[in-house]
């Protein structure tokens, strides 16, 4: 829902600035060379210096006649910048609001803006460089949320304590991970942009393998080279499922630790009983 509506807002975002940077560098012949502003201005045969550009804004700031002939393009998005002074601070307080809308809330944002930002828009609706730059200091805020949030999921599954009298099973770090495998990669299946997404695939894998390697053979009831081994084979068949490029390595470590723990618990444990197995 939350990447829906930031979806919608964006694109009613795009049409409104683009069209208000074309009045003002179609206004104010930004953008024309020497002649053919003196064309526009009704001055061609003047010996004299080019008529001042002037705006509403030139009494206090007397140097943007020059920033409008030479500096179009900063000139144009210093105006906008007066004109739509809400729209940031507005802005970032919506995403803040997606973010905490749901659970993983901030991951959908930075799909989202990365697509918009970095993604092709296309010549024929390429947006204004003011939304562009705007955009972009938006999508620092939206990576430090998602890095924050990545952060808090890490440590928790580092510092999970094991559940009382577990007798074996799949963990809820384990599962956890699974389901913002599952999530992420569903939202981002379409992106080319998923830089961000793969560095924090990577740091809960390595927390979910920690978790799962720290665990205590006193707070369960059966053996821990047994439930090691379940669980390491299980991430080992979900990464098999999902086939993830930046897991690739993981993966191949999955499978050394299941079989690792495997042989300990066929060594130490069925050993003891089934000799000839053994």
């Amino acid at each position: 829902v939350s990447k829906q509506v930031l979806e919608q807002v964006l694109s009613q975002l795009q049409p409104l600035c683009a069209s208000e940077q074309k009045f003002l560098q179609e206004f104010f012949c930004l953008g024309c060379d020497s002649v053919e502003l003196q064309v526009r201005l009704g001055t061609v045969s003047s010996p004299g210096p080019l008529p001042s550009l002037a705006h509403p804004w030139a009494n206090s700031r007397p140097s943007h006649d020059l920033l409008w002939v030479f500096r179009p393009e900063e000139a144009t998005a210093q105006v906008l910048s007066e004109l739509f002074s809400c729209l940031e601070p507005e802005l970032r307080a919506f995403l803040e609001m997606c973010s905490k809308a749901q659970p993983l809330g901030c991951l959908q944002v930075l799909g989202t803006l990365s697509d918009s930002v970095l993604g092709p828009w296309g010549s024929s609706s390429a947006p204004s460089s003011f939304l562009l730059s705007l955009l972009g200091n938006v999508l620092l805020l939206a990576k430090s949320n998602f890095n924050r949030c990545i952060g808090t999921l890490c440590k928790e599954m580092e510092e999970a304590k094991t559940p009382s009298r577990t007798r074996g099973g799949i963990l809820p770090c384990v599962s956890r991970f699974q389901e913002f495998l599952a999530f992420s990669e569903e939202l981002f299946r379409t992106s080319q942009r998923r830089g961000e997404l793969d560095k924090a695939q990577l740091r809960l894998a390595s927390s979910v393998f920690s978790s799962i390697s720290s665990l205590s053979s006193a707070n369960l009831k059966v053996n821990t080279d047994m439930v090691m081994m379940e669980n390491f084979h299980h991430l080992h068949n979900f990464l098999c499922q999902k086939n993830i490029p930046c897991l690739e390595d993981k993966k191949g470590e999955a499978k050394q630790r299941f079989r690792e723990h495997m042989e300990k618990y066929v060594t130490t444990s069925l050993g003891q009983l089934l000799e000839r197995l053994q």
